[in-house]
């Protein structure tokens, strides 16, 4: 007995079989095509995403007996499709596209605060899904976020989760509904949108097996990490950092952080609280793709000093907690003296400070559990311990976010329970802070420093 886990990334799917001991027993990946049409503008290719994530499937399920299958997807990101197919790509969290009808709405601002949780930003899916409504005016259309276009395609069913739907600026958190005043004022028809379900049921059958669980990927990380009980804590270290802070059945309200929806089972929701960090791995990446200093990111373990060098990868914006769209990336104290590593370094570290500026304005923490690509950089993790002077656990199960998606598709058909689940989690390596105080300050005072001008663009 196994279940297929469905991890659809931003820059690359991978498709994992669990058997009934939560061990993974197959895994398969395939990266993804980023598209860039105009300045801050993100794409992808749906088709793309689809026709490789069924052959990978069908990859891992040779000879092996799939129970159930578990989605979880990148957030926020839109697509629009009718019953002929796709309409225009997908419109991806990144993108910045909509930064301007953002800005003409700010005095709805409180209002959609209060009802989502989320701040007015062109990062949530709201403005995405109102810009492609007027260009393309079509009809009979089906509009969702990446795991409704999952499901469609595997079951034919419309549907997301309250997980998915909470990070579209137009679900209401403490009603569980679509919201009639958010459709009406970015003019979106409700019947356009997908059915919201639970995050662990059975939505409708693949080749005979039910798909139950959809989970955004950071709620799925957080399920992934055992973080069950109030106030545990995660970060994915991936394209973005997204640090979650599971808070019961409470929904915490606040004016930097995000506020939204953990998973609901049973009919019971889960909330969290979250801060976004929109370039992380990204960075990383840009280092190699962009100026092409590197070949691969581990060439990044090489780089221990940063010789006073701050680079603050605003990219596509600054997320939480400056919410500011319009910020653009800088790199700060260069001399004749710098080098290609001392720019790697400064990369690696604002992974660090950005992680450290969402969780100064979260509850206090003894742990972080980290996970994600990063997490694997033990240079980067000794780091974070250092700046946030707290313990930062690494598992051994490195693919939490798909195995979170395949426990809660697990538990959905009774394969077993949370207790079971919680008893699997084991940590692998434990960072303990080691740097005085003193330096903690100083260095995080001239991060500090750095982003404040980056915020003047």
């Amino acid at each position: 007995m196994s279940i297929l886990c469905i991890d659809a990334g931003t820059t690359s799917v991978r498709v994992l079989v669990l058997d009934k001991q939560m061990n993974v027993v197959a895994k398969e990946s395939a990266e993804l095509m980023q598209y860039y049409p105009q300045q801050d503008w993100v794409e992808h290719d749906p088709v793309e995403l689809i026709t490789k994530t069924k052959a990978l499937m069908e990859k891992v399920m040779q000879n092996r007996k799939i129970e159930a299958i578990g989605i979880t997807n990148q957030r926020e990101t839109v697509v629009m499709w009718d019953k002929n197919g796709l309409i225009s790509n997908a419109i991806v969290w990144q993108c910045r596209r909509t930064a301007d009808k953002c800005s003409e709405l700010k005095k709805y601002e409180s209002m959609i605060k209060q009802k989502t949780g989320l701040v007015l930003d062109p990062y949530f899916s709201a403005t995405k899904i109102q810009w492609l409504l007027e260009k393309y005016h079509p009809k009979d259309i089906y509009v969702g976020t990446i795991d409704s276009w999952l499901v469609w395609n595997l079951t034919g069913k419309h549907v997301t989760d309250t997980s998915n739907a909470s990070r579209t600026m137009l679900f209401n958190i403490h009603t569980l509904q679509w919201d009639d005043e958010l459709l009406r004022l970015f003019n979106i028809p409700k019947q356009i949108l997908p059915e919201v379900k639970q995050s662990s049921e059975i939505y409708g059958y693949y080749q005979g097996i039910p798909v139950a669980a959809i989970a955004g990927d950071q709620s799925a990380a957080l399920f992934g990490q055992c973080c069950f009980e109030k106030n545990s804590i995660k970060n994915t270290y991936g394209t973005g950092c997204f640090i979650m802070q599971n808070t019961g059945e409470e929904v915490i309200e606040s004016k930097y952080l995000l506020t939204t929806i953990a998973w609901t089972i049973d009919n019971k929701t889960t909330y969290a609280v979250e801060g976004s960090v929109f370039i992380a791995g990204a960075a990383i990446q840009w280092l190699r793709d962009g100026l092409q200093i590197i070949k691969d990111a581990k060439e990044t373990e090489n780089a221990t000093d940063s010789a006073g060098v701050y680079f603050v990868p605003a990219l596509t914006g600054l997320g939480c907690p400056y919410w500011n769209p319009h910020a653009r990336g800088m790199i700060t104290g260069l001399t004749r003296a710098t080098t290609k590593f001392h720019i790697m370094r400064a990369a690696l570290e604002s992974i660090a400070y950005q992680t450290k500026d969402v969780i100064e304005i979260m509850e206090p923490i003894l742990e972080l559990k980290a996970d994600g690509g990063a997490s694997a950089n033990s240079s980067l993790m000794q780091f974070q311990a250092d700046m946030l002077n707290a313990k930062i656990i690494v598992p051994k199960n490195k693919e939490t976010t798909a195995c979170g998606a395949g426990f809660l598709a697990g538990l959905a058909i009774n394969l077993w329970t949370m207790n079971e689940i919680k008893k699997y989690w084991q940590a692998e390596k434990i960072y303990v802070p080691q740097m005085a105080e003193t330096q903690r300050k100083e260095l995080y005072d001239k991060w500090k420093k750095a982003v404040t001008v980056c915020k003047m663009y």
